[in-house]
Parts: structure tokens; sequence; C-alpha cells
């Protein structure tokens, strides 16, 4: 069970390497400051100064960890735990800065480090991004690790898919060791020591971007460590960005990847206690795209996440001195240029409304959408993303893919390997439908009692995954005996069936070719069912004998996935329930949060009646009408749920944080927070027209609204704080 925050509300944060600076001081609950080194006390102490509660934030898989590798941390150099590829490269983040392989030695040098921070105070505990690449496994280190794990020689990965997949649940049981090590030496330090707990989280790409990008994580093993208090979910436009293949076309659909990602990672705790936070950025890793390209796919990026309400904290920005200080491309391409005024208020508004969002519960009315609809993922599919090859002189480099590489950077196999189809032909079909799928956690079902208790539908395929134990089929098989539909859909043709584990142990009668067939005779079946529908219970099977990559080249793919659900629903006697959408929408209180959907039929935009405020233009505008065309996102304030909830005169948003909001008569003086150089906005509800409205010592600009009975205030920003009075 996660240890929430003593006496502190932790809502928003963000992480920065960087010392304490008034341009990128966001004025959120919590930062992260990133980094050991040796300057890491005094970091901390600015950070502190400003009235922050210290995280701190560490990469345990890579960093600026010379002094371990080149011997002065314990008089032995390390190079030999650097992550290699099969060509004996070493897979690296930076100049000196490799993926390591997390040794017990390498363990115990992170936490002599942690310690520090500690010692200086910090309340909460990051190790970022546990990441052993597919292509790696060559190194001395990880051949080492394979004679203790496995208790016989190494064998090189790409030998064999056995081999490949037995490398990968060795990389993901290694991070896990790492950090449960880590984690709870350093608890217990800190008790010990000080006598204070300190909290443990693991900010970490989503399941989906790790198994797409080909990377092993321990991801679902970490909801199991009793060190573990939470997670960051590091979804931003580089991840959801990455193509993907919907009807035969290849191309980004930021949106949609974004939203399975939010998913998957909102599922990953679901019912289990533990906290998670949902990371946006406004920009991304790459440095090649313009402020505009930034812009749209961050609002996208937003929208997806907020339709995910189980999820209420939020890393508000990764970075924000790049952000707010860093130089980007022109629209033209012929120079560079600093964020542009009206997206800096933008982005401060967006971070100040995320603070507010745990205040709201998800508003929606279950009959405009077909709720109940999942897709199984399960931590083995990052196992099968590593290159089986049989003939070496054939061989191809290994692909290191991490979002910054161009498409004219990668083959037609390469990319072909990246777009796992065998996923997004089951999933985006329902997306793009306006069905809210939910990516399921497989490894869950076992873990957590009632995990499938809201579900209808599952869909399963163990073409691009495995369930890594058989009691994961009696608990589906009793999920569908109680009413559920499972769809199963794939054709045996996956190599991975293969590998050696529990369903094909030479175990006599109870040895299986492929792991369906052992769902299929937990759900009453014969093992090799002919494809079509079976009762089971007060639930039915209906199998398909497809591969489900080859559901991602067609419309007909896309429709046998869409017709499953319908049938499904039309076998539970709910045929009426299943309904699609150009939209995919939620209300969270006052916010309404709607994505309207392309690549379908619709050509007319939608337009959302109203009294609104739109949170994703700097000034704040009252509109009566929103028009949004395919593609488009909106996050809006809604006046009129304001007026019956809130009443009277009240601060509605703002581009600032806001504090000591006190009304007297006909007045109201407030204190904003904001980074210095920008320019806030602000609008509140007031009785009247105001007469006078100052920031400070100054008079400031603003409008009134006669029809909302709000006013817009826009004034410099002050990160220490500006008083604001407006009298009326």
């Amino acid at each position: 069970m996660a240890i929430k925050s003593q006496g502190r509300s932790e809502w928003t944060g963000f992480q920065e390497s960087r010392p304490y600076g008034p341009k990128y001081d966001l004025r959120t609950d919590f930062v992260m400051v990133y980094g050991i080194s040796d300057d890491l006390p005094e970091r901390i102490e600015g950070w502190r100064k400003a009235g922050y509660t210290i995280h701190l934030m560490t990469g345990v898989s890579w960093g600026e960890y010379q002094d371990y590798l080149y011997g002065r941390f314990d008089g032995r150099e390390h190079w030999d735990e650097a992550q290699m590829d099969r060509s004996g490269k070493h897979l690296l983040h930076g100049v000196d800065v490799p993926y390591m392989v997390p040794t017990v030695a390498f363990a115990e040098y992170l936490a002599s480090h942690i310690k520090r921070a500690i010692d200086s105070g910090a309340e909460a505990i990051h190790l970022e991004e546990p990441e052993f690449w597919a292509a790696s496994g060559y190194s001395d280190a990880f051949k080492r690790e394979w004679l203790n794990y496995y208790g016989e020689e190494w064998i090189p990965p790409h030998s064999s898919p056995d081999a490949q997949y037995r490398a990968s649940k060795l990389k993901a049981a290694m991070y896990y060791r790492a950090l449960d090590r880590i984690c709870s030496q350093m608890k217990e330090y800190s008790l010990v020591t000080y006598g204070r707990v300190v909290r443990f989280y693991i900010p970490t790409h989503s399941l989906i971007n790790y198994t797409q990008w080909r990377i092993i994580s321990p991801e679902a093993l970490l909801v199991s460590m009793p060190g573990c208090d939470g997670f960051i979910a590091q979804i931003w436009t580089g991840t959801a960005r990455t193509p993907n293949v919907y009807k035969g076309v290849r191309r980004e659909r930021t949106f949609e990847t974004a939203y399975l990602e939010y998913g998957i990672m909102q599922e990953l705790t679901r019912g289990t206690g533990r906290e998670m936070w949902f990371l946006h950025d406004p920009i991304e890793d790459n440095p090649r795209y313009s402020w505009s390209d930034y812009r749209k796919n961050y609002r996208s990026t937003v929208v997806a996440s907020l339709l995910h309400p189980e999820v209420k904290q939020y890393e508000v920005c990764p970075w924000p001195r790049r952000v707010f200080e860093g130089s980007y491309p022109t629209e033209d391409g012929k120079g560079k240029e600093t964020i542009p005024g009206d997206y800096a208020t933008m982005l401060l508004t967006v971070m100040n409304v995320l603070r507010d969002m745990h205040k709201f519960e998800e508003s929606a009315e279950e009959d405009e959408y077909t709720a109940g609809i999942g897709l199984c993922l399960s931590n083995s599919a990052m196992y099968q993303r590593g290159d089986v090859i049989a003939d070496e002189e054939a061989a191809s480099d290994g692909v290191k893919y991490d979002g910054t590489a161009s498409a004219e950077e990668l083959s037609a196999e390469q990319k072909e390997l990246l777009d796992w189809s065998a996923f997004y032909g089951l999933a985006l079909p329902l997306v793009k439908s306006g069905i809210p799928l939910r990516p399921v956690q497989l490894d869950n079902i076992l873990t957590f009692p009632g995990y499938l208790d809201g579900y209808r539908v599952l869909l399963l395929s163990y073409e691009f995954m495995k369930p890594e134990h058989p009691g994961i089929h009696q608990a589906i098989g009793q999920w569908v005996r109680e009413g559920g539909i499972l769809i199963y859909v794939g054709d045996g043709s996956d190599p991975f069936h293969d590998v050696r584990e529990w369903w094909n142990r030479d175990n006599g009668r109870r040895s299986y070719a492929r792991p369906e067939e052992h769902l299929f005779e937990s759900l009453g079946l014969s093992r090799n069912p002919e494809a079509g529908e079976y009762a089971v219970g007060d639930g039915a099977l209906l199998f398909f004998l497809e591969n489900p990559a080859e559901l991602s080249r067609s419309t007909a793919g896309a429709e046998l996935v869409r017709n499953a659900v319908r049938r499904s629903l039309e076998i539970r006697g709910e045929m009426n329930e299943y309904k699609e959408s150009d939209t995919l929408h939620i209300r969270r209180g006052p916010y309404v949060i709607t994505h309207m959907l392309d690549e379908n039929e619709a050509e007319k935009p939608i337009i959302l009646q109203g009294l609104f405020i739109d949170l994703f233009e700097a000034g704040l505008p009252v509109r009566s009408s929103v028009e949004l065309h395919a593609g488009e996102d909106s996050l809006l304030y809604d006046l009129n749920y304001a007026s019956k909830s809130l009443g009277g005169t009240s601060i509605l948003v703002s581009s600032s944080r806001i504090r000591g909001e006190r009304t007297d008569g006909n007045r109201i003086t407030f204190v904003s927070e904001a980074p210095a150089d920008i320019m806030v906005s602000t609008r509140l509800r007031v009785p009247d027209e105001p007469r006078s409205v100052k920031a400070g010592d100054k008079v400031a600009a603003f409008q009134y609204d006669a029809d909302s009975s709000t006013v817009l205030i826009r004034y410099p920003s002050a990160p220490e704080g500006i008083t604001v009075d407006v009298e009326w």
C-alpha cells in the first residue's frame, strides 16, 4: 500500500537537473531534483528555499556514472557491465553514458548516492527508466548473470526464440532485483538514521511503448514489489507519435497511441493503492520540430490522459528549462526561436488546471459510449521483441529506436518491426470508432481478485505475448462462465509458442503445443477448436483463426474487430449498448474534455454548445460554441456548471498558482505565482464590471464579459507572487 506524503498534497510536480531558476519555477507542489552529482545538496537547497517539497530523480539504467565505470568508486572498472549488442557495440545514452546491466555492484553504487539525497532531506526517490534493450544481452556481466540465474552457460539471445525469450525474462528479473534491493535498503537507512519514511517511485514508459521500441523493463512485476510506492507514466509526444498501421496506412497517431499508453498505465495500478502520476511534455526529446508541432501534439497527449479519470496526479513537465529557455526551429526551418508567449501562457494554464482535477469525479453518462471493452496485454510482450537470426551473415544491425530517428533513417524491415501491428491491429479499430477501449494488464488478473469486474468483453491473442502462469486461464475461465465474452484472435504462427515455458514442458498429457490450447481446455472446449462461437457457461468464446497483425492492413480487418465486439454484446443481450462515436469525451466537474477522431466517415465538424472558457487559448476566451474538426482536441471550462456549483465571486481559471484568495464586500484579492517572464491570464466570476484592477502596484489590463459575468485580467508574472486586487 502506498504511503501518502505526510500532510502534503503532491498533485503536480516536475523534474529538473539545473539549479533553481525563476524562468522555470512552475510553482507546482513538488520538484524532482534530477541527478546525483556532487552539487546535489546545493541544488536541493535552492529548490527548498523556493518552497518546494523535495524529491530526487535519477536514472537507474543510465546516468553520469563515470566514477563507477572508470573504477574511481571501488577501484574496479565496470565497462563490462555496459549493455552490449551482438556486434560488440555498447548501447549508449550519450558519450560515456551507457545503458547498464543492473548488477549487485551497480545497485550498491546507486544506493551510496541515494543516501546523500536522503541525508539532504529528500522525501521521495524516483528511480527512472529501468531499461534493458532487446538488442543487448552480450556483455560479460550479462553472461555471468545468465549462468547464476539459469545454472547453465550463456546462449546468444539471437540464436533462437527460446534464447531470446529467456534473455528478456532475465533482463526484467535483474531490474526488479536491483530496484527491490535499493528501495528496501534505503528505506531501512532512512528509518534507522532519521526515523522517517522515504517513498520510492518508478518513472517508466508504458508497457505499450517499451514493447514497440523493443525495450525490456519490469513493469507489472513492480506492482508486487513491497518497496515501490507508485509510478510516473512517462508518456509524451516522443512516445505517442511513434507510427503504427491502421487500414493499411502507416502514420503517426499521437492521440490514439497516447490514449492507449495512458490506459495501460492506469490499469497497472488500478485497485493496488499505489500512486500514479501521468506525465506531459510541452516539447519532446527530438529538437527538430517547430513550436506549432509541439503545441498540437501536446494538446493531444493532455486530452488523451484526461480521458482516464482514475489518475489525478501529474508530472506537468520534464526539463522545464529546455521548454522556457530553449530554442527550436522556426516554421520555415531557417532559424530558431524561443517559446512563443501565447504558448507559454497556455502551458501554465493547463499545468494549473491539472492540479484541480483531483477535486472532481467523472460524470459522463455510461450510455453515451460502449463501456467495459478490454484488450489484454502482458509483460511477456516485451520478451518477444528481440532479433532471432539463424543466418549470421544475413544479420543486420539490431534496432535501438528511442523516438528520435527520422523515417529516412529506418529500413522498410525496421519500420515493419517497430509498427507492432499485432497489438494495434486489435486496438485501433475500436479506439478509432469512439469506443473507449481499455488495455488490460493481464499479469494483474492473478494478483488482484476481482480485477476483471466491470469488463464485459475481452480481446486476447498470444501471437504477440504469452501467459506467464496457467492460473490466468482459470481466472479468465471463471469470468467467461459468469457472463464475460472472450474474443480470441490467433493463427498459431508465432515462433515464440515454442519457447520452453509452463505450457509445453514434457509432463505427459498436460503438455501443450501453444498456450491457447490450455486456455480453450480451461473453458471446457477441445484444445484445438474450429474457428467460431462457443457458449461457455453464461458467457462465450469467439475464436478467429487470424493473425492479428493482418487485421491492421485492411478495412476488412478493422471491421472484423468491430463486428466481433458488436456480436459479443449481442450474445449478452446488450446489442443496443454497442455505440460508435466520432469523439472520445469526458466531463470531470466543470472540465469538458473532447477529441474528435479522424480516419473515419465523419466529414463534418462537431459543434459543442454552451458557455465555455477555452483553456487551450492564452487569452482564456469565453465561447458559446466550439467547433472541432477531425483530429482536433479541446479542453473547456463549463461556465454553466460553475454557476451552479460556485456561485458568487470566484477565481475560475488562471495560468498562475493562486494563493490567499479573499473576498470582502465588493473586492477580491489574491496572490498569483508563475514563472518569470510569463504573461498571466486569470479569469474571475464577478457581480459587476470592475472599476479597479491592480497587479502589485500597477494597474492591470482587463476585459469584462457581460454574458458570462466574468473578467479576464492580464499581468506580468512573478514566481515569488504578486498581489492582485479587483474592485467593482
